[in-house]
């Protein structure tokens, strides 16, 4: 993630163009939160189909309604799960998913319109070009996964596989922060200096909230939100009963709800205790302002995750979380992005 000033654009351009990837950073998460909402509101086996053009045009009729309700009733989901569901209860997931997909199109032409304009009045560097043409290029490939992702539901199961919704979600995560970090590389700012004790666990805290981030991926792909509804024990434990379903076994840290729960929990103990540590070093550091947003980010979040787990996390309270997620993760980048190496001495040199 390191930025070389002779890559960047004139400052006025930079701006601008930071600007516009702030925009994009919030058309990102708004899209991470329609997913979770269409996740808690069981909605994203509704479409059965992938057509990425054809597809932004929703059912026009009672005609077109009752067929794509007919293609729904064809998957386990339906026969299984929402077997006598109606019409109108079927529209209402429906709109759902088509607005996740449709705002997936949207974010598709908010990037590349713009990148254009960016491009044909030459306000982009070479390297600034590259870095944006990859950005674009992981936009469509999230596209792909998201279907990838559908895919795992409409044959031989009743939800997505939570592999593939974990994967979808982390590639979604690395475009927020890829776009965040080189928006920050665009803004002006001043950098602190810091050891680089500091400067590597500034980035080590961020890599820790991308890795909370997926392991909640597998609470919500498992709907373990919604079981073991104390805190700060687990149903009166702390290490829970069924964390295994037999033996001791490699594929049970991601497949029960035991697990998922536990590990998450874990998680975001560790991830609290690294907060502090970073706050301390930082306040040594003359550091200390980041430092303190991203240990009330992380503060706050880990409140509302205990609020969510307690009250068998509700929609309302579910997205809430998601979208503290998105802000730690956004404080811990941007920490770790206002500090470089200290200069060095040319005693040292001599």
């Amino acid at each position: 993630m390191a930025s070389s000033t002779s890559s960047l654009p004139p400052q006025k351009s930079a701006r601008h163009i930071a600007i516009w990837l702030f925009f994009m950073c919030g058309l990102v998460a708004a899209m991470v939160i329609v997913g979770g909402a269409t996740r808690l509101t069981d909605s994203g086996l509704s479409i059965v189909e992938w057509r990425p053009v054809t597809g932004a045009i929703p059912p026009m009729s009672e005609t077109d309604w009752l067929a794509e309700f007919e293609k729904y009733k064809t998957i386990p989901e339906y026969e299984e799960v929402n077997f006598g569901m109606s019409l109108a209860e079927f529209k209402e997931i429906y709109w759902w998913e088509w607005g996740h997909r449709l705002l997936g199109r949207v974010i598709g032409f908010a990037f590349l319109l713009p990148l254009i304009f960016f491009a044909a009045t030459k306000q982009l560097t070479r390297g600034l070009s590259l870095k944006l043409a990859g950005l674009f290029i992981l936009g469509g490939l999230q596209g792909a996964l998201g279907w990838w992702m559908v895919s795992s539901g409409l044959a031989d199961r009743v939800d997505v596989s939570q592999y593939r919704l974990a994967a979808h979600l982390s590639l979604a995560v690395l475009l927020f922060a890829a776009m965040f970090w080189l928006a920050l590389d665009l803004w002006p700012q001043t950098k602190v200096s810091a050891s680089d004790k500091l400067r590597i666990g500034a980035l080590a805290l961020a890599g820790g909230v991308f890795a909370q981030m997926i392991l909640g991926a597998f609470v919500a792909g498992l709907r373990a939100g919604r079981t073991f509804n104390t805190w700060p024990l687990m149903d009166g434990k702390f290490f829970p009963d069924g964390y295994f379903t037999g033996g001791p076994s490699f594929n049970d840290l991601f497949e029960t709800m035991a697990a998922v729960q536990f590990n998450h929990r874990i998680g975001a103990y560790l991830l609290a205790a690294g907060a502090v540590w970073f706050y301390l070093a930082a306040r040594k550091g003359n550091y200390e302002g980041r430092a303190r947003l991203v240990l009330a980010a992380v503060g706050l979040q880990i409140v509302l995750g205990v609020w969510t787990v307690l009250a068998a996390t509700p929609i309302s309270l579910g997205l809430l979380h998601q979208a503290g997620a998105l802000i730690v993760l956004a404080a811990a980048l941007y920490a770790a992005h206002g500090v470089k190496a200290p200069p060095v001495s040319h005693a040292a040199i001599a």
